[in-house]
């Protein structure tokens, strides 16, 4: 099975003419005339929910971190180990030069003074807009000084490890430019249908009218599991939680599941979000069913890497999953994706390029909102692929955003798409080497950075950030 297959079109000059005016025209700029249309099978030849061989993976585990881009952790990485990475620019001494305006003055890039992370930065629709500034990314230091901060392999050795180890992705891109719960929503369902901001409310909303990769999955069989910490983070789409209790479990049974080999098809794993932010006490809202695992809703610091938390923290975590899942009697079977929501607020370089809108519903906008739609993707986050068959130590320039993960599972199952956004995603396949197993005995990576003895240097003050000429 080819990519062409995976990416077969749709009846497009066709499909476009019935569309509504300024839905079909940003469609057209997006993607051209040859789209392949929602509840479309990704391979027509073949039955819906029949698993392809040619896909050299059984179960695919999704680790969806919080709030950061890829410069802000993956920045230095072309003089850690991979110098094929779309990091930095640097001097001769090997500091990064990239920088904002700010006062009049460009501003460079810098150092964090800890794991631990400013409090005000921020990548609301609006911010996020400023920051990328019609592509110019030069609106970041403006939103704030800590959107300049980035860390380094000795912060973050394992995430360096991962990358270097890995095939790394040097243009994977949030779905939206905004926050972190329309962005989760297009993970589960290729649409934010609406959504711009981490609103509590909005986990009682509807489910999308295209429905969720979830009812794809069920209605062909194919198994699949949330595990979560403390809140499940499908229940960003409240009914998700509702109509499918017994598919929550806690995190413990993960372990519990890769040491037996008895992993779902799609496993959906969860760190610690914590019930004091605003994500945490957005997923603490979601009515649950009695037949669903208890959630805990205590105060905790949360262990997803949203600032102002101990990033370290986060990184033990996924730290643990990954091994977990290599040292499973799974492992020559599965694929991992390790990746965030949103960039957090934090710099990249890269400007998003359009993308091609999910569905025909605009960004519910208030009257100081900047005018957008979801026609352009975010700025890129870290994204790495682990699997026997990932290519080591490589990079893909393919773009993808947060659907290309719901392409993959479709392509890999013939499901049918959700909206225009993931029947159009490229999917995973060039992260693979599709006939060889280059990790069939998994590697040593690197150990997390020591969250605790981190603690004690935790510092939340915005840096100084220094005029570029100095």
């Amino acid at each position: 099975m080819t990519r062409r297959a995976l990416l077969r079109a749709g009846a497009g000059a066709a499909l476009a003419a019935s569309l509504p005016l300024g839905f079909a025209d940003a469609l057209a700029r997006a993607a051209g005339p040859a789209l392949r249309k929602p509840d479309s099978l990704p391979d027509p030849s073949r039955p819906a929910g029949v698993p392809t061989a040619a896909l050299p993976f059984d179960h695919v585990v999704i680790v969806m971190m919080e709030n950061h881009s890829f410069d802000n952790y993956l920045g230095m990485l072309p003089l850690r180990g991979q110098r094929r990475a779309d990091g930095f620019t640097f001097d001769r001494g090997g500091t990064p030069i990239n920088t904002n305006p700010l006062n009049g003055e460009d501003v460079r890039v810098v150092h964090a003074q800890s794991t631990c992370q400013p409090i005000g930065v921020t990548q609301s629709w609006n911010a996020t807009h400023e920051q990328i500034d019609g592509g110019r990314m030069d609106g970041f230091a403006r939103t704030d000084p800590g959107s300049m901060e980035y860390w380094t392999d000795a912060d973050i050795p394992f995430y360096y490890s991962l990358a270097r180890t890995f095939t790394v992705a040097n243009r994977w891109f949030c779905s939206a430019p905004c926050q972190t719960f329309p962005n989760r929503r297009f993970l589960l369902a290729a649409t934010a249908y609406g959504l711009i901001s981490t609103d509590t409310s909005s986990v009682l909303d509807p489910p999308p009218p295209g429905g969720t990769i979830f009812d794809r999955l069920a209605s062909y069989g194919v198994s699949w599991r949330n595990y979560f910490t403390d809140l499940p983070g499908v229940g960003v789409i409240g009914s998700v939680v509702q109509k499918y209790p017994t598919n929550l479990a806690p995190i413990a049974r993960f372990f519990t599941d890769c040491a037996a080999g008895s992993l779902p098809a799609v496993s959906f794993v969860d760190p610690e979000f914590g019930a004091t932010n605003d994500v945490g006490s957005a997923l603490s809202a979601v009515p649950v069913p009695q037949t669903a695992p208890a959630i805990d809703t205590a105060e905790t610091q949360g262990g997803d890497e949203e600032n102002p938390q101990n990033i370290s923290y986060g990184e033990d975590f996924v730290s643990s999953v990954v091994n977990a899942v290599m040292s499973s009697p799974a492992w020559p079977r599965t694929l991992l994706v390790w990746t965030y929501d949103e960039h957090g607020g934090y710099y990249d370089h890269v400007p998003p390029p359009a993308a091609i809108p999910p569905d025909s519903i605009p960004p519910k906008l208030g009257p100081g909102d900047v005018p957008g739609g979801y026609d352009i993707y975010g700025p890129r986050v870290p994204t790495v692929v682990v699997s026997p068959h990932s290519r080591p130590n490589a990079v893909t320039n393919v773009v993808h955003d947060h659907t290309s993960i719901l392409a993959t599972i479709e392509a890999k199952w013939n499901l049918p798409a959700c909206t225009y956004r993931d029947a159009n995603a490229t999917t995973l396949v060039d992260f693979l080497d599709l006939k060889h197993a280059a990790f069939a005995e998994p590697p040593a990576l690197a150990a997390p950075a020591d969250a605790a003895a981190n603690d004690a240097t935790c510092s939340y003050a915005e840096p100084q950030l220094q005029p570029a000429g100095r």
